[in-house]
């Protein structure tokens, strides 16, 4: 095995048994042959060998490496997300956490993942992203991305955020609420699950729009086309809001700010172990109870 080969391990190690599964993998790779690269802020508490590069990130950190191993729950996992998408390289992700939908392996998959890395034993499958724009008196105030969603959120918890909600130009409706969740099929079993929104297929391409508490006769989760312009408005009446980026980065909403979002330009690019298909991992995930089902008829 060349010794030119080098992965990129994002991890959480802010647990005991977290640091132990980052040991791990790291020494079955290295004793395989694959140089580890690593941030320098997530070494500290790591015991690590000789032959682990520590570098201080930025853009470039990736450069060279083949593949993204993330180690972590979904925190971690969106973080690895933005480096995966910055440099165009697969992610492969491990879930150390709760749900880690967005992962391919669990904790006691570790050798099973080592030996899939080594062999190169993995597909790469596409996740669209959205693009976010946010106006304010039509000048661009701020841009940003995201792998799940894009949440238009109040920032005072005594106020409703009163919104003007928008597809392809036209208006759809008006009403007080938390928030908005513009969300991905990836982002479907995220934030705009637990508004309510339907769980969509990855290999479905579309766009959602969630409501979340809204006050309103008509505030249903909308779903349209991925070519689709999802806009919100923040009423100029309204105390400001905020927008989150998949739970990671935000920015202040000032009332009639005005939040687009569109299909993304650049997808994130997921390594796949398994050919299993989403409602095997639907079930799984959620512990879904399917006790009962027959399956198809023979006949």
């Amino acid at each position: 095995m060349s010794d030119r080969r080098t992965v990129f391990l994002i991890a959480h190690t802010g647990r005991e048994a977290a640091l132990r599964s980052v040991e791990g993998l790291v020494d079955g790779l290295l004793r395989a042959g694959i140089r580890i690269r690593l941030l320098e802020s997530e070494a500290v508490g790591l015991d690590l060998p000789d032959g682990v590069e520590l570098v201080p990130g930025g853009h470039g950190a990736a450069d060279g490496c083949e593949l993204i191993l993330v180690a972590g729950g979904d925190g971690t996992l969106l973080r690895g997300a933005e480096l995966a998408r910055e440099s165009g390289l697969p992610m492969l992700g491990i879930n150390l956490g709760r749900v880690g939908f967005l992962a391919e392996a669990e904790r006691d998959d570790l050798a099973t993942v080592v030996e899939r890395v080594v062999a190169a034993d993995y597909e790469v499958e596409e996740r669209m992203t959205i693009d976010v724009l946010v106006r304010t008196n039509g000048d661009v105030l701020h841009e940003d991305w995201a792998l799940n969603e894009a949440s238009v959120e109040k920032a005072a918890r005594e106020r409703m955020l009163e919104v003007v909600t928008e597809v392809d130009g036209r208006p759809v409706s008006n009403f007080g609420c938390d928030g908005v969740v513009l969300s991905t099929p990836t982002g479907s079993t995220a934030y705009a699950f637990s508004g309510g929104g339907p769980v969509v297929w990855p290999e479905v391409e579309a766009l959602l729009m969630v409501p979340i508490s809204a006050h309103a006769l008509f505030a249903r989760p909308l779903v349209t086309s991925p070519d689709s312009v999802l806009a919100v408005e923040v009423q100029p009446r309204t105390p400001h809001g905020v927008l989150w980026c998949d739970g990671r980065r935000s920015v202040e909403l000032p009332a009639g700010a005005r939040v687009e979002v569109r299909r993304g330009k650049t997808p994130v690019r997921l390594a796949r172990l398994h050919r299993a298909p989403f409602t095997d991992r639907l079930v799984a995930k959620f512990a879904l109870p399917v006790t009962g089902w027959r399956g198809r008829s023979a006949h």
